[in-house]
């Protein structure tokens, strides 16, 4: 069982690569020393140096009725009472010459992520950080772009998504609890600059903490199991929600809005797995969305799917 070889790789201060899919069902521990030979590469760079590159990823963009009707089921779900927000996520067919491994020398971003020849991700989102006994989760809820008129005041100031990232911060809150004590909001609803192409986008962020025991290593993989999946890509109450997205989107995430990390011995850093591209038959498809709460606009969410489509 995977959680029990991570408990024991962590208490034995072994490095390793975590990879999980978005419902934690496919789990791959990789040691880090096997990284090479397996055909896996990653980055976790706070302060990696921005390389400007042309944006080449060309969408072709999903049906906006499609889109729609999903929309609306969840909108019937959120009235219900069966959710309060749920992350709508969809496959978009993109076209490149690229392989998959140039795509990701080109990316820049926090988390990066090259699995073999099968997907790659480029996340400026974390889900969990663990050091000196304290766990960390920043999650990341709103965004807009950066040069509309007053843009970092219009998404602060807007109602719809301060709703929805006040739930977002409650479930984490909740998720940390199960795991550690004495959590806090250390920070909440700060904005970031984000490089997405062509353009910039302002993300929204909140940061909480939890103390944890001293021997917080031997439970590593308990805890991730705990947390998983990620709240801020799945939505509130999460359980129900998990059923209604299983419901709706009528597609696999896959390895999508799952989780990587990496233990290096002492410390565990781990980002969500947005901005996403994965290697099919039928060719590339980019898996992108957002937060759909009762006062969501069909057509401010539709272009919100689109506008994540990028390389950064």
């Amino acid at each position: 069982m995977d959680e029990v070889l991570i408990n024991a790789l962590a208490k034995s201060r072994t490095p390793f690569l975590f990879i999980s899919d978005f419902k934690a069902e496919n789990v791959r521990v990789i040691l880090l020393k096997d990284l090479k030979k397996e055909d896996i590469e990653f980055s976790i760079d706070e302060d990696a140096p921005y390389k400007k590159h042309s944006h080449f990823l060309e969408p072709q963009p999903i049906d906006f009725d499609k889109y729609a009707m999903k929309f609306e089921k969840i909108i019937e779900k959120i009235r219900s009472g069966e959710t309060y927000v749920l992350n709508l996520t969809q496959a978009t067919p993109i076209q490149t010459q690229l392989p998959l491994k140039e795509i990701y020398a080109r990316a820049n971003a926090h988390y990066k992520l090259r699995y073999k020849d099968e997907f790659i991700c480029f996340s400026p989102e974390k889900f969990i950080q663990i050091s000196e006994n304290t766990i960390h989760t920043f999650p990341m809820k709103g965004t807009i772009d950066a040069s509309l008129k007053d843009a970092e005041l219009r998404i602060l100031e807007d109602e719809k998504e301060r709703a929805e990232h006040i739930m977002i911060v409650d479930l984490l809150r909740n998720d940390l609890s199960i795991v550690s004590k004495d959590v806090k909001v250390e920070e909440f609803r700060y904005v970031t600059k984000i490089k997405a192409g062509e353009k910039e986008l302002l993300q929204v962020s909140s940061h909480i903490s939890g103390s944890l025991e001293d021997n917080w290593h031997e439970n590593l993989g308990t805890i991730l199991y705990s947390l998983l999946p990620a709240g801020s890509i799945s939505g509130a109450p999460k359980k129900s929600t998990l059923s209604i997205i299983d419901e709706v989107e009528e597609y696999e995430r896959g390895f999508f809005s799952g989780v990587f990390g990496v233990f290096d011995g002492e410390k565990f850093d781990s980002g969500v797995m947005i901005r996403f591209v994965e290697k099919t038959s039928e060719g590339y498809i980019y898996k992108s969305g957002g937060g759909i709460t009762l006062d969501s606009d069909v057509n401010l969410e539709y272009n919100e799917l689109q506008n994540k489509i990028y390389l950064p």
